[in-house]
């Protein structure tokens, strides 16, 4: 930890880690962002010290392959004046060092839902000594389908464990979950409200949809935006605006789910070595990934979630630094806009779009045309 320099203590941290270390089960909502990492990594750190090596005994679950390997490089840093060996398992790459991570009997797990199935079918993991169970980003776990892994992967399991369960809301297939899995668990719940952040700065600028990419690149031609991760929709329209930066002259990167597993590790190893001047992505990137000194979160497209516009926004203003959110706001998607302002109490600042500096900073309402009842004759 001093080697980290962690000197004080995250709301998440002070809340969980006393009750963690006590051996209680814990059920945490809090935003990705907020030191996750550290609250359920050090208690287990703690509980293993002492114990022999060659075993297997705490399964961390989390949604997507950048999480995993992100809390695995997390876990392994604070282990390190330790024996405990942390391993990452998920798909997209060989199977061969996850067997032999199995086969040794690494004291951490960090894994996706998907891959981890893929070895139990295959006899490779047999979790018999499994004494601590992490749930990560738990509600987007449900959202990407995981949930039915999740169960069959938790009956596979100790009965008598500990479990931390860690999610930014607790839904309703989610709060079934709980009742089965956690025995008599410590709440702690720091998203009830959604403060902005400190030194993030929010703004938006309204623009037609067709015009997005040429605005992205007019605001890039100052040197403002230095480095920057772009939130689109889907993957093609992460492909179409990656492509249009590049014939710009613009160093991009892209990631998303079509993407192998060797680029998207690539471009967020590029974009974390400063390499890399925007990295476009879709939202799954847009929970647990930490990319130190970010300036810059541009909502290309506006969230269908309202929640998952505060995740994006999360990671930028990191660590008491400063940051900056833009969101490029079309007319079709000023609707989406009003459910992220309910959602954090307080109305975004608009800015004037440098394309059309005479066209008012708030977006026209898309005009409605009303059909006649009349039948005809």
């Amino acid at each position: 930890m001093r080697d980290l320099h962690f000197t004080e203590p995250t709301p998440i941290q002070v809340l969980a880690i006393p009750p963690a270390l006590e051996g209680r089960d814990v059920l945490a909502s809090a935003q990705t962002g907020s030191g996750k990492s550290a609250a359920f990594g050090l208690p287990i750190l703690s509980g293993l010290m002492s114990l022999p090596r060659g075993k297997t005994r705490a399964l961390i679950l989390v949604p997507t392959r950048e999480l995993a390997e992100q809390v695995c490089e997390h876990l392994t840093a604070l282990a390190r004046h330790t024996s405990i060996r942390v391993e990452a398992v998920y798909g997209g790459v060989g199977f061969g060092r996850q067997i032999a991570a199995f086969k040794r009997g690494a004291d951490i797990i960090v894994a996706t839902p998907g891959r981890l199935m893929d070895h139990m079918r295959s006899g490779n993991a047999r979790f018999g000594d499994i004494t601590t169970l992490v749930l990560d980003e738990a509600d987007r776990m449900l959202d990407m389908g995981f949930l039915p892994s999740v169960r069959r992967i938790v009956e596979k399991l100790p009965a008598k464990r500990q479990t931390l369960f860690f999610s930014a809301t607790l839904p309703p297939a989610i709060s079934a979950l709980v009742r089965d899995m956690l025995r008599d668990p410590v709440r702690v719940e720091l998203t009830a409200v959604h403060e902005p952040i400190e030194l993030l700065t929010q703004r938006l600028y309204a623009v037609p949809q067709e015009h997005k990419t040429q605005l992205f690149i007019e605001l890039l031609k100052d040197n403002n935006i230095f480095t920057a991760i772009a939130f689109t929709r889907t993957k093609h329209r992460a492909d179409r605006l990656a492509a249009a930066l590049t014939k710009s002259n613009i160093h991009s990167e892209v990631i998303h789910g079509n993407r192998t597993q060797a680029q998207r590790t690539r471009a967020l190893d590029m974009l974390k070595k400063g390499k890399c001047r925007v990295l476009v992505a879709t939202d799954i990137v847009a929970r647990g990934i930490d990319v130190a000194k970010l300036g810059h979160v541009v909502n290309y497209d506006v969230p269908l979630i309202a929640e998952d516009y505060v995740h994006r926004i999360g990671r930028t203003a990191r660590a008491k630094t400063a940051g900056d959110a833009i969101t490029f706001v079309a007319s079709e998607e000023e609707p989406l806009i009003r459910k992220i302002e309910y959602l954090i109490g307080r109305t975004l600042a608009r800015e004037i779009n440098p394309l059309f500096p005479d066209v008012p900073a708030v977006a026209p309402k898309p005009r409605v045309v009303y059909q006649s009842r009349r039948r005809r004759r």
